[in-house]
């Protein structure tokens, strides 16, 4: 497909192409990187999906203990989106796990 503009160095209309419109699938995905911070991050994502079920939690309980929507508990324990530091204290309080326990065992595991 091609989209109109103007060329204000020679005054005229003309048409180029808009590689978006050609590949659309292609303008918004990323390849999934294989590094260690990914794998750590997966067995992190395993460890609080452990906690939350050894606590004996649904997801919905969980996302309403954080006042937040179930979706953001399925999306990070999915991998979908990260947690921050904070957002980490919040799930871990919420989970009634001692944040800094955690993840010292959490480092303990990896080695």
């Amino acid at each position: 497909m091609k989209i109109a503009h103007f060329n204000a160095s020679r005054q005229r209309w003309g048409t180029r192409r808009n590689p978006f419109w050609d590949y659309p699938i292609a303008g918004f995905t990323l390849p999934q990187l294989a590094t260690v911070a990914n794998e750590n991050y997966k067995r992190l994502r395993e460890l609080l999906v452990g906690c939350r079920k050894a606590a004996g939690m649904t997801q919905v309980e969980l996302s309403s203990r954080l006042k937040r929507p179930q979706s953001f508990v399925s999306k990070y324990e999915r991998g979908e989106r990260r947690l921050d530091v904070v957002e980490f204290g919040e799930v871990a309080k919420a989970l009634d796990i001692d944040p800094s326990k955690f993840l010292a065992a959490f480092y303990r595991s990896g080695e």
